[in-house]
């Protein structure tokens, strides 16, 4: 049985997407079928990681939403990155796909100006769990809370919400923090994203653990390396030494331990 897992952060920039997608391709890596949904219809990106050219997909998310074709027509299967970014020229077991959304206006201000069937999305979230075989769906939701937040929320194995050092941040994610316990998710775990190196990662992981008592799965620093790469490319693939790339590594494995 597949593990949902829902990565949210209740506010923009936290660095959300690019963690996804690395975590995602560390866990693809590891022999795994992983699939990614980018639900941030508003603001869609993840696509550019993996080096998808917008005007050149076919198909996005919002076509299925809209009921013009089934989501398995939707799905990119992005897993020749695995091997292009890293630069390993043999065989790798697991297999990576991508569902991105659309990055056409007018497709945007449709989804803001008539919202769609979150029953539907819910469907093509089981549907292409089996319809491919995974063994892990990572769903990157919309920063706060809305309708399809809290559904993606509600139906996940495990709630991963990334937050940075940041009183905002703090906050926000106390919200939701409690509302995931009210919709009863099975596990919650929280990762700390760009963090500077002055910082006391076991004194910060400490605090947050007890301040939320909610499981800190790992400490991400900041790295000027990750802001040079400028979402070019998978981090951890290029980088396979990097401490982002170590802490990534640690959270892929916690996640492959509770399955």
């Amino acid at each position: 049985m597949a593990r949902i897992i829902a990565v949210h952060s209740f506010r923009g920039g936290t660095g959300k997407s690019n963690l996804i997608a690395n975590l995602a391709s560390v866990l693809a890596r590891h022999g795994n079928r992983v699939g990614i949904v980018d639900t941030d219809i508003q603001s869609p990106g993840i696509h550019v990681l993996f080096g998808l050219n917008a005007e050149k997909m076919t198909r996005s998310l919002n076509d299925y939403l809209w009921e013009r074709c089934e989501i398995r027509d939707v799905a990119c299967d992005v897993s020749h990155v695995l091997m292009t970014e890293s630069g390993q020229t043999s065989a790798i077991d697991g297999r990576l796909y991508l569902i991105p959304s659309s990055i056409k206006a007018g497709e945007i201000s449709k989804v803001l100006r008539e919202g769609y069937d979150v029953v539907r999305l819910n469907d093509g979230f089981q549907e292409f769990v089996h319809s491919l075989s995974l063994d892990y769906l990572l769903i990157d939701t919309h920063p706060g809370l809305n309708e399809e937040t809290l559904l993606s929320i509600g139906i996940s194995h495990v709630l991963m919400i990334i937050l940075r050092p940041d009183n905002q941040d703090f906050q926000g994610t106390a919200v939701t923090v409690d509302v995931a316990r009210k919709l009863k998710v099975p596990e919650m775990m929280l990762v700390i994203n760009k963090v500077l190196s002055g910082f006391d990662f076991a004194d910060l992981q400490q605090r947050v653990a007890q301040t939320y008592k909610v499981p800190v799965a790992g400490i991400v620093p900041l790295s000027t390396d990750m802001v040079q790469l400028a979402s070019k490319g998978i981090f951890c693939l290029r980088f396979a030494k990097h401490p982002i790339t170590q802490a990534i590594e640690g959270i892929a494995a916690q996640i492959m331990q509770g399955s």
